[in-house]
């Protein structure tokens, strides 16, 4: 240091926060620490579900690293730290810990097997781990925080889709015709009772809605639409191994296809899709115009709260953050697009179905922790 130069005083040193203020961010840093965990957790069970190793260890009692890693012909060293890591995450259970490593017996809990392997199961949720698929996408994602424009819904790939229709197929083909649409009894009975009944399944991705349909009723037709080409080529070969392709039409297609027939169809669905939709008042006139005077308009979306509050609850958060990393997105990748995202409020979709030029938008009383079920006429 020279003559001239002069030392910079030193900043006081900060004052000790109060208590509950380390103690505030203690709380958050073990919220963040948790999502880490949440995150890692997803990840090793989607390894565990593309390597089929809950199918194993939900066929036995229980398997040593070396049983289940000959089972499902992989390795025994990287078999035995997914084992204890499953075990530690609280998803397995282990027979004696104090075993040694190579001896020590796992196995899945029935509770756990229900949720994570049987895809029949109303409680299956084992597709959830597709969601670090998402991952891929958050460049786009920021980008398009940047320059406002969206990320279109097929640049997710195969896994969102894929994990979209094994969360969706489970209620369609155990609850839709078992329990939603018979609390309707108008509906039910002219589905029951009529025949030739139509049904138009507008958003109906890979089609389970339409399917579950055909199953349960079968004097029914229907023609399900969707404008993503993937969705609809899955559509059609889940219908086919259904056995009710002969009775289930599938076109890639928008709504407001101006070639769809007018005044056909007795029932009009639209399942968790008109949020989606960058023209949804479009979307409900084409409904409109589809369905039979008698006939049925039935909506299913997104179950969320008149007005905003924070912080929400865990189906809240769900739903925000899809609406994030997915939802506003995908609709704002096309032009004129209202922008929805997942967050529709009742009275934004009263608005959307009033502009549409429905008279009464009434709500089903059906029971469903994600879902609103919307009657229009």
């Amino acid at each position: 240091m020279t003559a001239v130069e002069e030392r910079v005083p030193l900043e006081p040193p900060a004052e000790t926060p109060p208590a509950e203020m380390n103690d505030d961010v203690a709380s958050f840093a073990m919220r963040l620490l948790g999502s880490a965990v949440a995150m890692m957790d997803l990840s090793t069970i989607r390894i565990g579900k593309e390597l089929r190793l809950y199918e194993a260890l939900a066929s036995v009692d229980a398997a040593t690293p070396a049983e289940l890693a000959q089972r499902t012909g992989t390795d025994e060293r990287y078999i035995r730290e997914w084992l204890e890591q499953q075990s530690v995450t609280g998803i397995l259970a282990v027979a004696d810990v104090g075993a040694a490593q190579d001896v020590r017996l796992y196995s899945l809990p029935p509770a756990h097997a229900e949720v994570l392997v049987n895809r029949g199961s109303p409680s299956y949720l084992g597709a959830l781990a597709s969601i670090t698929e998402m991952t891929t996408v958050l460049p786009a994602l920021v980008q398009a925080f940047r320059d406002g424009r969206g990320v279109p819904w097929a640049q997710y790939g195969d896994a969102a889709r894929t994990m979209q229709a094994e969360l969706n197929r489970p209620a369609y083909v155990t609850q839709l015709a078992q329990e939603w649409l018979p609390a309707m009894p108008d509906i039910e009975d002219r589905l029951r009772s009529t025949a030739g009944s139509r049904v138009a399944d507008i958003g109906c991705g890979t089609g389970w809605s339409s399917i579950a349909l055909a199953l349960s009723y079968p004097h029914v037709t229907i023609d399900g639409i969707d404008s993503d080409d993937a969705s609809i080529a899955d559509a059609r070969c889940n219908a086919a191994e259904a056995g009710v392709a002969d009775r289930v039409r599938f076109e890639v297609s928008d709504a407001t296809n101006p070639g769809l027939p007018e005044d056909a169809y007795d029932l009009v669905l639209a399942f968790e899709c008109i949020h989606d939709l960058p023209q949804p008042v479009e979307a409900l006139a084409a409904a409109r115009r589809l369905v039979r005077r008698d006939g049925f308009v039935l909506v299913a979306d997104n179950a969320v709260t008149e007005d905003f509050s924070a912080p929400g609850n865990e189906i809240e958060r769900l739903l925000y953050g899809s609406s994030v990393l997915v939802c506003l997105p995908t609709g704002r990748a096309h032009e004129h697009s209202a922008e929805t995202g997942a967050i529709m409020r009742p009275s934004t979709f009263e608005r959307y179905a009033r502009e549409a030029g429905f008279q009464s938008v009434g709500v089903a009383e059906v029971p469903h922790p994600f879902w609103t079920f919307y009657r229009l006429t």
